[in-house]
């Protein structure tokens, strides 16, 4: 019924750069916030940036300053600008919604499937 789809993962060298895409579909009303977190090997998930519709932003300590956190609102998607990557920022990243949906109405959260990212020379 609801869709969180990524994509924009991969493999780059420490230092380099990497922009995620999130986008739903589906019988959705309305989105409140929408983010993202990661999960690396033998941790728990953990939130990396979330953003309000209103476009207020959280980071976590260990991103701020290098990744940035944005959405169209009109095209239901959210975007993370990663900068300055390191080694430990290597995870599956995935995409969270907190959302209404349609017929019924309800709220809740979504996951998307998740998209690797891996920082390695």
């Amino acid at each position: 019924q609801v869709q969180l789809v990524e994509s924009g993962g991969g493999l780059v060298q420490p230092g380099g750069s990497l922009r995620l895409s999130c986008a739903a579909s589906g019988s959705i009303f309305s989105i409140f916030a929408m983010g993202w977190y990661r999960q690396a090997p033998g941790k728990q998930r953990e939130l990396v940036a979330t953003i309000t519709s209103g476009g207020i932003t959280n980071y976590a300590d260990s991103v701020k300053s290098r990744f940035t956190i944005s959405r169209d609102n009109a095209k239901n998607t959210v975007y993370m600008q990663m900068n300055t990557l390191k080694p430990e920022d290597t995870a599956v990243y995935y995409c969270n919604a907190d959302l209404l949906t349609g017929m019924p109405i309800a709220r809740r959260d979504y996951w998307g499937q998740g998209t690797q990212v891996t920082v390695s020379s």
